[in-house]
């Protein structure tokens, strides 16, 4: 495959991480569960200042949030894609808003690093690290 061809499967599962998010505020975690490696080496840290290692670990985070049903949307802009053969790092701006977040909506306007692994033939993201978010900071510090 060509490296245009392997960009584009890397936009791909950057839509696809992204997507799977936006599931995440309506309280559904399924997609997220299929966009993820879930090997012990991957991390999130996230917009609420933890810092997860380990499959387990980031499924509770996700599985948490997608109680929270922040409602709203976010989407990637501005991509700048590093790649390896199985390796490959995305970094992007995170824009969009989250509605239900017991203090009105909120803008969401960060930056954010997504690493993926090539896995058995598909893309799969290994870690996720966003700019803190003020409005979650103090929710989910552990």
């Amino acid at each position: 495959m060509n490296s245009s061809g392997a960009e584009q499967e890397i936009k791909a599962a950057v839509a696809g991480f992204y997507a799977a998010l936006n599931a995440i505020f309506i309280g559904d975690v399924g997609p997220m569960q299929e966009v993820w490696s879930h090997a012990g080496d991957v991390t999130y840290l996230g917009p609420d200042g933890g810092f997860q290692v380990g499959w387990p670990e980031v499924l509770a985070d996700w599985q948490q949030q997608a109680g929270m049903k922040l409602g709203g949307t976010v989407r990637p802009e501005g991509f700048h894609v590093m790649m390896g053969q199985d390796l490959a790092i995305v970094q992007n701006y995170e824009k969009g808003e989250n509605l239900n977040t017991g203090e009105g909506p909120q803008i969401v306007s960060s930056r954010a690093t997504n690493l993926f692994r090539k896995e058995v033939g598909a893309w799969k993201m290994i870690g996720h690290h966003t700019d803190l978010l003020p409005y979650l900071e103090t929710r989910f510090q552990q």
